[in-house]
């Protein structure tokens, strides 16, 4: 007997706006947000989540494109006409579909709302292709009273619009409004077509209020680096307490240039920041260890920093493995800080990886956080206080976890 063959899922693609021009930050799409170009948040929320026939950027400008396709996105090159500062978002994504037939449904994803996670992503896929809406939007649910706004010169009182004064809501009595946060909409190829993103059959999908984070409206760059490294997704693997920190001497611990004197000696100097951050580190009980390819171990006694040494290695990775299996450690408990080609595969290998800002190309790409400072200008003390802050976040899950457990021993785990 002949089955009739099944349907093929509808392309659903990602699709992230990144026009070079900002009329605020100049390429604020790339800017580091704690240590990640704001773009690369969204992107790895997007890659991980697994829904996606395919993952795209739109951009105008060549830096945006480099970025993109490191975090593993696919490019497509928008046309002057919709990068101006007047273009829509509507336009831009029209465009998108014009050269891309095989797409049957766009999720666009806001590039500045860096506190999406994957499991948001994977709930709204399932919304408009499982149980047919055709758009989807997110909302976060606010508590705050609306008054009618009088203009200056208008000889009238305002009106409430979402209270009565005499009988004020508590806030545990009243469940607020939904309000759009622009984080993303979803929506199918007919309904863009007919120049909508919402419309047909709707559904709103409800973010949690610390993952509703919009730089562009209501927030500023140090205070979404907090909220990012508190409520952020940062990968698959869940996060582990860093026990070890390696870090590559020249170009790291110094700027990489040394000095000769005319007797023929070797002088380097190093930033005096760098040494609280290795003590800091030290006593918050994290082993720190160098690394060189060349014997600058003259120069390391002089320090005195008190630190395990590697001189002359040739070969970075397996000295770091030696060390790894040596103490006994996972490769999540291993930060790794470094800045040339020779440093990318034990950047790879390290649970957490760092860079100065004059890193080279190849040695940022690998990197999962990249320094506002350069080597030798207090690189080490910035990533120690990276290290610091992931530490509260692996902190506060464990406590959380920990509550969980006990009140589910409480209620006799049911």
């Amino acid at each position: 007997m002949e089955t009739d063959e099944a349907q093929p899922r509808a392309h659903l693609a990602a699709l992230v706006l990144a026009r070079g021009g900002s009329k605020g930050i100049p390429l604020k799409n790339i800017k580091l947000l704690a240590g990640v170009p704001l773009i690369g948040w969204v992107l790895r929320a997007a890659l991980d989540a697994g829904v996606f026939h395919s993952v795209w950027v739109s951009t105008d400008h060549d830096e945006i494109e480099k970025v993109a396709k490191q975090f593993g996105a696919q490019v497509h090159r928008r046309s002057p006409e919709v990068s101006q500062d007047s273009s829509t978002s509507l336009e831009t994504i029209r465009e998108f579909l014009n050269h891309h037939h095989e797409v049957d449904i766009v999720g666009n994803i806001q590039a500045t709302s860096p506190c999406l996670h994957p499991s948001d992503l994977i709930k709204v896929a399932n919304l408009i292709q499982k149980e047919g809406f055709d758009s989807v939007f997110s909302v976060v649910r606010r508590h705050q009273f609306r008054w009618s706004e009088v203009k200056k010169g208008e000889n009238k009182m305002t009106e409430p619009q979402n209270l009565n004064p005499a009988k004020r809501y508590r806030r545990q009595d009243w469940p607020g409004e939904l309000y759009e946060n622009g984080s993303f909409y979803f929506a199918k190829r007919h309904l863009i077509e007919k120049g909508y993103l919402q419309g047909g059959k709707m559904a709103y999908y409800e973010m949690r209020a610390e993952h509703s984070v919009d730089i562009d409206i209501d927030i500023d760059w140090p205070i979404a680096e907090q909220r990012v490294l508190s409520f952020g997704y940062f990968g698959k693997d869940p996060l582990k307490e860093v026990k070890l920190l390696v870090c590559s001497v020249d170009g790291c611990l110094t700027n990489g240039r040394i000095y000769v004197t005319e007797d023929h000696k070797e002088m380097v100097s190093y930033d005096y920041r760098d040494i609280v951050g290795i003590n800091l580190l030290k006593k918050r009980g994290i082993q720190v260890r160098l690394i060189s390819e060349r014997d600058c171990s003259k120069s390391l006694s002089a320090m005195q920093l008190g630190c395990v040494a590697e001189v002359n290695a040739t070969n970075k990775l397996r000295v770091l493995e030696n060390w790894q299996k040596d103490i006994g450690l996972s490769w999540k408990e291993v930060a790794y800080l470094g800045n040339e080609e020779s440093d990318v595969e034990c950047l790879k290998k390290a649970g957490m990886s760092g860079v100065p800002a004059d890193a080279c190309a190849l040695a940022q790409k690998a990197a999962g956080y990249i320094c506002k400072s350069s080597g030798g200008c207090g690189a080490i003390r910035e990533f120690a206080e990276h290290i610091f802050l992931l530490l509260e976040k692996v902190n506060s899950a464990r406590k959380q976890m920990e509550e969980v457990n006990s009140a589910g021993e409480d209620t006799g785990g049911k």
